[in-house]
């Protein structure tokens, strides 16, 4: 059953990815040209998902999910190096791509060798990512 409604999530994610225009890298990268033609249609995407995050963050504080295991943890306020450097990268990686990881694997079906190649690339960034914390951290 929590497989059924982790696919219904996913679905649910995607299908709201490919309708807002997440998906389609020249409206993102439309959005991230600030002093070009500027696209601020993609502001109220994001505000519709961290409203709702932040609502559900409320609400999970000392409950239990139904279908088992744990909520995630609210992410730390502290500005670290770590993150700093992460959201450099992030923001660098989307502005050249215009897709970060939740568009890019929605747009898998349609995306071509492009979308395929950004996912392995990503992946292998996922994988070595957490490698290159600890050393940031220890440094």
């Amino acid at each position: 059953m929590r497989n059924f409604y982790a696919l219904l999530a996913g679905s649910l994610f995607g299908t709201g990815l490919l309708i807002s225009g997440m998906t389609d890298t020249q409206r993102v990268i439309g959005w991230l040209d600030v002093f070009g033609s500027w696209d601020p249609t993609l502001a109220f995407v994001m505000g519709g998902a961290i409203l709702p995050m932040a609502v559900a963050w409320a609400y999970s504080k000392g409950r239990t999910p139904k279908l088992g295991g744990t909520f995630p943890a609210p992410p730390e306020p502290r500005l670290g190096r770590g993150l700093v450097v992460g959201s450099v990268l992030f923001g660098a990686g989307w502005g050249l791509a215009g897709l970060c990881p939740g568009p890019a694997i929605a747009s898998l079906s349609f995306g071509g060798v492009g979308g395929l190649t950004f996912v392995a690339f990503m992946t292998l960034g996922m994988i070595f990512a957490p490698r290159l914390k600890s050393r940031l951290e220890t440094a």
